[in-house]
């Protein structure tokens, strides 16, 4: 599993749950989006992005891993961090069998358009919109 926008100490569940099972996760350093870190430089941000872009690619092309989670990636295109540019680049890395799945919210239409699958999660309310912060037991 690829990590983005996830570079913090806490462990999130799918953290602990791949690690369980023994799933090897590399999560990018400096990728504290704007939303949790308004302190963020943008630009060193979107640097990271790219280079972490660059190593997604690496990973793919490997071939050491039947199954490559691009975990939040679809959020990377809110903020202008990526582009369906990359995601081509992505796909085009990609060795014969191995399956990509790119999670998070807000895929663009052409990501859509050219996958095998697509499942949506809305949401439709969640206690954060009260200010209520994430909970042990049950938000993580």
């Amino acid at each position: 599993m690829l990590q983005f926008l996830k570079s913090g100490a806490r462990n999130s569940g799918e953290i602990n749950t791949a690690k369980k099972y023994g799933i090897k996760i590399i999560k990018f350093k400096g990728q504290t989006p704007p939303l949790f870190d308004p302190g963020v430089k943008l630009s060193e941000l979107k640097r990271s992005v790219k280079e972490a872009i660059a190593l997604s690619i690496d990973t793919i092309k490997s071939s050491r891993y039947d199954l490559v989670i691009m975990d939040e990636f679809n959020n990377l295109f809110s903020g202008k961090y990526a582009t369906m540019s990359d995601v081509r680049k992505i796909i085009k890395a990609r060795p014969e069998g191995i399956e990509l799945v790119f999670t998070g919210r807000n895929a663009p239409e052409e990501l859509i358009r050219i996958a095998d699958y697509v499942t949506e999660m809305r949401l439709v309310k969640h206690p954060y919109k009260k200010g209520i912060k994430a909970r042990k037991g049950i938000e993580f």
